[in-house]
């Protein structure tokens, strides 16, 4: 038996295959140019709120003096199971206290100053990683097309065999397609190891994340702490029984002393006020490419051990690389601004990558009118929808819609384009006009 379609129906089903993978192309376009601006996530930060309390250090009475204040504020309230404080750093000089319900700047003294509002950077941060998709469908799509970049940048190596050669061969001067070619073949040649090292490391963070949801389901009776375990240590056993606050600033003022070679910028108190709280302080290793070891102590501040990211197993050491090497969280600003560099190559490569497949398409004499102008509407409505949510940010305020702003601004662009590419009643009247060939 075989199956007969109309020359309609297969038009369109080669259309809308082109649609699909023009959709492709343009999730691919949206990743990286959100990651090349959330290189700069931390900045971002202190640009959303310059009323927030900056400090080089913060004493530990001061920090533990913050925690209970925090947690005071909530009584009578939800419960709060984790409580987070961000210690100063050079890229955030600022310590922030984070709780189920809030997250606040704290002052040298520990006192509470303002609530903490960097919204536009969380929604660029969850555009980059999720696609403001739920996370386990969001990053797990994100983590497949890291996938798909490391297929296109080896394939792209194989196809093009004299791509080294010619890696300084640039005909910029030509205003046509072999001048759009050049520049797409140079600079994916020149970001190759760049692209590599970002789609590896995003492709390992987003399906790390959906593997783990998957064997915590099927092993582990859906307990994702118990599955990730072997990674990020065990969680002690928890007691609900009402106890005063843990101890905070011995356990910091223990790191100064036996650990001074680190730098500890992340407190984590697990299950606060009961009597199976417990204590995680992640210090940075300098010269060392993980985001950090954990460091646990108990309520009192006694310490407890590590959990081996710093020298534990090879894969341990691996997952705790992948973070610092995507986002370029290492180095400092000159690193930042190579990746912000490398960042913007790569997507000038997706975006001229497309232009190349729909002039070879018209070459073949398949009219791509519709497609060329979607596209064009795409590349220039996801940075235009990236700098009106930053605006909306400085009007409105932390409260502002930003996604919804996004996406109206980005597919607004591409209805422009669609729409300045449809032939005018003149032009239909002409073409209506000529003779019969």
């Amino acid at each position: 038996m075989t199956l007969a379609f109309s020359k309609e129906t297969v038009r369109k089903a080669i259309s809308a295959h082109s649609a699909v993978g023009l959709i492709c192309c343009a999730l691919l376009y949206l990743i990286c140019a959100t990651g090349t601006a959330i290189v700069l996530y931390e900045e971002w930060q202190r640009f959303e709120q310059l009323d927030a309390p900056e400090m080089s250090e913060i004493d530990p009475a001061s920090v533990q003096r913050g925690i209970e204040k925090v947690l005071a504020s909530e009584e009578g309230g939800p419960t709060t199971t984790h409580l987070y404080v961000h210690l100063p750093t050079k890229d955030l000089p600022r310590t922030t206290i984070t709780t189920d319900t809030q997250a606040v700047h704290i002052d040298r003294q520990g006192d509470i100053v303002v609530p903490e509002e960097n919204a536009w950077a969380e929604f660029l941060l969850a555009l980059h990683y999720r696609l403001n998709l739920p996370a386990l469908f969001g990053m797990t799509l994100v983590g497949l097309f890291g996938a798909m970049i490391v297929a296109l940048t080896i394939s792209g190596v194989v196809a093009h065999p004299r791509i080294f050669r010619d890696a300084f061969r640039l005909r910029a001067r030509r205003a046509d397609e072999v001048a759009t070619l050049d520049w797409h073949n140079r600079l994916a040649v020149w970001t190759l190891p760049f692209a590599l090292a970002i789609s590896l490391t995003g492709a390992m963070i987003g399906l790390f994340y959906v593997s783990g949801s998957g064997l915590a389901a099927a092993a582990y009776g859906g307990d994702s702490a118990a599955a990730l375990a072997p990674v990020f240590g065990d969680e002690p056993e928890g007691d609900d029984a009402l106890a005063p606050v843990a101890k905070v600033a011995p356990a910091l003022a223990f790191m100064e002393r036996e650990y001074p070679d680190v730098e500890p910028y992340y407190v984590i108190l697990h299950d606060p006020g009961t009597a199976g709280q417990h204590v995680q302080i992640i210090a940075e290793h300098p010269r060392r490419l993980i985001f950090g070891e954990y460091y646990a102590f108990s309520a009192d501040g006694a310490f407890r051990g590590t959990v081996g990211l710093a020298d534990g197993t090879v894969g341990q050491q691996l997952s705790a690389s992948t973070y610092n090497l995507h986002f370029g969280n290492f180095g400092g600003l000159p690193v930042k601004i190579a990746y912000i560099v490398f960042g913007l190559a790569l997507t000038i490569v997706v975006a001229t990558g497309t232009f190349i497949w729909l002039d070879k398409r018209e070459r073949r004499g398949k009219v791509s009118t519709r497609l060329r102008a979607a596209w064009w509407g795409l590349v220039v409505g996801v940075p235009a929808g990236m700098v009106a949510t930053l605006i909306a940010r400085i009007a409105i305020g932390n409260a502002a819609p930003f996604v919804p702003i996004f996406w109206i601004v980005c597919l607004g662009a591409v209805a422009i384009w669609l729409f300045r590419a449809m032939p005018s009643r003149r032009d239909r009247a002409e073409g209506s006009a000529l003779p019969a060939e």
